[in-house]
């Protein structure tokens, strides 16, 4: 209280006047019970900015998010939040950039590519991940009749999974011997759905294509040609015959299984398990500027998560209901449940067991590896939208100027001290998990090695190599 000596603080004074000025603001909304306790939780703990505006695209990932508005976690963080839908990840990304929004559920390449100058430059962070899991590829119903009968059978006659990409060879072929393009949809050319996708395909021997500089398409020398779709228009597009199949977040795969227009061949768990997904993404200048705001979006953040994931999953149906609001995914709740409530369904008749398909807080989920930031850019150099060869020094310092486990762990650990979540749900760890098994070409990725990485590829750009528009050069 430094140079208010002589003045009585009135905290019943203050809250009434700062939430007179927060309706004033047009950013209200809740209950004055609510708006209390945005007021005072701030007060308390010096938050520099209550006021915030943050952006989603409508996915069942946004869940953190979403239940830290519902459940009141911002809230007791002394934050104020808006929620905003974006019509596609370009929006969101420049809505981040440009300061319309404070922070948003952002595709974990986004931040990379956006330090790196891939498609726009700007300094974002990463100090938090939202979750593992969540994607699948699902093909129309043309190609799946086209594979069905070849694909390996359980005793009970249903298809085993995984499901290579192996199986879409002779489709392929057939395709362009009708000289038509195979097409499929991804959301975004930095997105994780982007890299699986492109996974999966070379590990079944097709070529996804290849990126030059300048070039967005990334369909140079491509079997499969791959383009941009928004996750929300995945079935619609689908359905109209422009693409044969797509990788997007749900509720947009199960979304083609209710309209029986499509068919899941693969969750992007049995690609690589456990992988990272979302993060939530914000500019380093923001961060540094409102730290204390920083901190308790984390807070806030962590403390849905542990919600989402609590008692085996005993809050997911109340969660269903949340996202299926039209302010958030806006999809129905049954299915939101296919794949949020420990099953997956593939085709009608055929649910199965995913427990694992959704993690947002067990497994460390939301602990910002450097490990996985250089496997999103070794993923970038395999496919051309690195042009040239890096160093492994190279990745690992671009991955510690975007993943920030530090703000992480700051966060984490007063809410361990606040006895909010225990302790061993913080990893310890040098930012790296090690050797990681769980692909499906049963490849190993050492996040300190990406070059090795890269080498132990048969599809992919290779040490030395370059791509141009007539193809790939280099030894």
């Amino acid at each position: 209280m430094s140079g208010f000596k002589g003045l009585k603080f009135d905290r019943r004074g203050m809250i009434a006047a700062v939430l007179a000025s927060v309706a004033l603001a047009g950013c209200g909304g809740g209950a004055e019970a609510d708006g209390e306790q945005v007021v005072a939780a701030s007060i308390d703990g010096a938050v520099e900015k209550p006021n915030l505006k943050l952006g989603f695209i409508k996915l069942t990932d946004m869940a953190p998010l979403a239940i830290a508005k519902e459940k009141g976690f911002f809230a007791e963080e002394g934050l104020n939040v808006t929620l905003e839908p974006q019509a596609n990840w370009k929006v969101l990304l420049d809505g981040v950039i440009g300061g319309q929004l404070d922070g948003a559920h952002m595709l974990a390449g986004q931040p990379l590519a956006a330090t790196i100058g891939y498609g726009t430059k700007a300094d974002l962070i990463a100090p938090l991940s939202l979750d593992l899991n969540g994607n699948a590829i699902t093909l129309s119903n043309k190609v799946w009749d086209m594979i069905k009968d070849d694909l390996p059978k359980m005793e009970d006659g249903r298809p085993q999974h995984p499901i290579s990409a192996e199986h879409l060879k002779p489709v392929v072929a057939e395709f362009e011997a009708q000289g038509k393009p195979f097409n499929m949809g991804m959301v975004f050319p930095v997105s994780t759905h982007n890299y699986e996708l492109r996974y999966w395909l070379a590990a079944g021997g097709l070529k996804p294509g290849y990126y030059s500089d300048g070039d967005v398409q990334g369909v140079i020398d491509a079997d499969v040609k791959l383009s941009v779709t928004p996750p929300p228009q995945m079935p619609a597009t689908l359905e109209a015959g422009t693409i044969e199949g797509y990788c997007v977040g749900e509720p947009w795969n199960q979304a083609a299984v209710f309209k029986k227009i499509g068919v899941p061949v693969i969750t992007d768990d049995q690609i690589w398990n456990d992988n990272p997904e979302k993060v939530f993404g914000l500019r380093e200048d923001f961060a540094e500027k409102y730290p204390a705001t920083t901190a308790a979006m984390l807070r806030a953040i962590i403390k849905a998560q542990q919600w989402l994931d609590a008692d085996g999953g005993a809050n997911r149906q109340e969660a269903v209901e949340i996202l299926a609001r039209p302010n958030y995914v806006g999809a129905d709740a049954e299915v939101i449940a296919a794949s949020m409530s420990g099953v997956f369904t593939f085709e009608p008749g055929d649910t199965r067991e995913a427990e694992g398909f959704n993690i947002f807080f067990d497994k460390f989920a939301g602990y910002p590896y450097y490990s996985d930031a250089v496997w999103y850019l070794t993923q970038m150099r395999r496919w051309g939208q690195i042009s040239e060869d890096k160093s492994d020094e190279w990745y690992a310092d671009t991955a510690k100027a975007v993943y920030r486990p530090d703000l992480y762990l700051a966060a984490a650990n007063k809410l361990v001290e606040d006895g909010v979540i225990p302790a061993e749900s913080v990893p310890e760890t040098d930012g790296y998990r090690g050797e990681q098994d769980g692909f499906i070409d049963g490849i190993t990725y050492d996040g300190s090695k990406p070059n090795e990485y890269l080498s132990k590829f048969p599809i992919g750009l290779k040490q030395g190599q370059s791509v141009t528009a007539a193809g790939v050069s280099g030894s």
